[in-house]
């Protein structure tokens, strides 16, 4: 496999036979936005695209599963860099107490950025998809409250929603959203911190920011599964809730890894085949 790294390129002139990750960058209203960008040989013009956000004080980076998925399927992957806070950390500004006074706004910037690499790249305006995890899981969330029309659907891993943004924000419209989290996550609590105990800011538990979506969604049904880890015996017990017959087909599911704490999942779960299995319902011709 042969990896090429180039700062610009253009659609035209991938090789048919080889992947592409590209460091790129963009200059924004807030600033200069730095992004990788994932294409692999099989892509094509007009192909889906997903954003994928990094954790708070880190940089671009996503679970080799995702990779292998886009390969398969032909989806391209963008993992922007988040700006630094006043306190130094990189990361994306959903109103932690150590973000106070910082007027970053994320979520439009990321939707200014996504029609830009959408143009740049010759990818669909149509079936533009989000993940994230952690603090790239929250601004999942508050994406979703923005009633934004940029992201067709959200997958959200070991995210939260910070009480702040229902409280505030209105969402007016049905949303994909799914939630993968692990019951033993002690930087973004299963059963949430109303009190802000953790210093992140209150929120609210996971069961409680998933229900106020199905209920927007008006979803009708409601099943479960119980998956078999990728580790087997030796890995964590995943039930799947599935919340379905919603507005105009929309569908929320939640993952809970019962005993996992705060990561990826990717030791449990193929995220890649997940992300797909769940974003591909939402594909626009």
């Amino acid at each position: 496999m042969r990896i090429i790294i180039l700062l610009l390129i253009t659609f035209s002139s991938l090789s048919a036979n080889s992947q592409s990750r590209i460091c790129d960058s963009v200059n924004l209203k807030d600033g200069t936005r730095h992004f990788v960008m994932y294409l692999p040989a099989s892509i094509k013009r007009n192909a889906p695209l997903l954003f994928v956000t990094h954790g708070y004080g880190s940089r671009p980076n996503w679970p080799k599963s995702l990779s292998k998925a886009a390969d398969k399927y032909g989806f391209a992957i963008c993992a922007p860099q988040g700006y630094k806070a006043p306190n130094g950390r990189a990361g994306w500004n959903v109103g932690y107490p150590a973000q106070k006074g910082w007027k970053q706004n994320d979520a439009k910037s990321l939707c200014k950025l996504a029609h830009i690499v959408q143009r740049r790249y010759h990818l669909s305006r149509k079936n533009t998809f989000f993940t994230g995890m952690s603090n790239g899981g929250d601004i999942s969330y508050l994406l979703a409250y923005t009633n934004q029309k940029t992201f067709r659907a959200f997958f959200s891993v070991a995210g939260l929603t910070l009480s702040w943004i229902p409280d505030m924000l209105k969402m007016k419209r049905p949303v994909p959203f799914a939630e993968v989290h692990g019951t033993a996550d002690h930087t973004s609590e299963w059963a949430g911190d109303p009190h802000n105990k953790g210093g992140w800011g209150a929120y609210l538990s996971v069961e409680n920011a998933i229900n106020r979506i199905v209920k927007v969604n008006r979803c009708s049904s409601k099943d479960s599964i119980e998956m078999s880890s990728l580790l087997g015996g030796k890995g964590h017990k995943i039930i799947k809730y599935r919340y379905h017959g919603g507005r105009q087909g929309t569908e929320v599911w939640l993952y809970r890894v019962i005993g996992a704490p705060h990561c990826w999942h990717d030791k449990d779960l193929d995220i890649g085949e997940e992300e797909w299995k769940f974003f591909s319902k939402y594909l626009r011709k």
